[in-house]
């Protein structure tokens, strides 16, 4: 884990986006589920939690081709990414007490998602934050390697003048924490999403958090100073 002593507070906080600000994991496991079915694949939503939770689709795309051998459609990126889309705007709610929690932090805060920059901002703006779109929304396609390198983590945090051993990261992924350890950066798991729950078993040593949450109500309890002062 990583070292922290007991009196600093962060200088920023790193949100990831999708299974922590917006509850749509499960809306994309049951999407992909679906459309690799129709192509002869058959995965289950537990697999997808294995091996795709926090990557990127470039990344979840070469897995399923390797994995499998698919020859996948010259088609299927664009109509899998519609069909999701249509199903966010169905069925995408922001988690609850995030709201709250971004409007009383009392540190700068930003975005780092492996989402591509037109889903993220598409999904911001369904659940109301929209207003987060823009120079504080990082996405896997500025940097090299996404998660689990941290080059993402360590970007956002250039971006916003931060030194690493300053930020913490709020994750739900396995991937997304190893990502945040490499970056030398505190990491707090949130298990509070529909694709997860505080029943979520313990994470291996490589991707241990230095803690973890199930309700954004309990965000200013963990660490009172970065809420407003009394």
């Amino acid at each position: 884990m990583t070292a922290k002593r007991e009196d600093q507070v962060p200088d920023l906080v790193i949100f990831d986006c999708d299974g922590v600000l917006i509850d749509s994991e499960i809306i994309s496991a049951q999407m992909l589920v679906t459309e690799l079915e129709g192509l002869g694949v058959r995965i289950d939503l537990a697999y997808v939690a294995r091996h795709f939770l926090g990557r990127s689709y470039p990344t979840v795309m070469a897995t399923i081709r390797g994995e499998f051998g698919l020859d996948l459609p010259g088609d299927f990126e664009e109509r899998y990414r519609t069909r999701l889309l249509d199903a966010f705007a169905r069925d995408l709610k922001i988690m609850p007490g995030v709201a709250g929690v971004l409007d009383r932090l009392a540190v700068p805060f930003c975005i780092a998602t492996s989402s591509s920059p037109r889903r993220a901002e598409f999904s911001l703006k369904l659940v109301g934050l929209g207003h987060l779109a823009g120079p504080r929304l990082f996405t896997a396609s500025m940097v090299e390697r996404g998660k689990p390198a941290p080059d993402l983590f360590l970007h956002a945090a250039a971006k916003m003048g931060a030194d690493p051993s300053s930020c913490l990261v709020i994750e739900d992924s396995l991937t997304g924490v190893r990502a945040a350890r490499a970056a030398g950066m505190e990491v707090w798991r949130f298990v509070g999403g529909s694709h997860m729950g505080p029943d979520t078993p313990e994470e291996p040593e490589d991707a241990r958090p230095d803690r973890r949450f199930a309700s954004f109500a309990e965000f200013f309890q963990i660490e009172p100073a970065l809420g407003p002062k009394p």
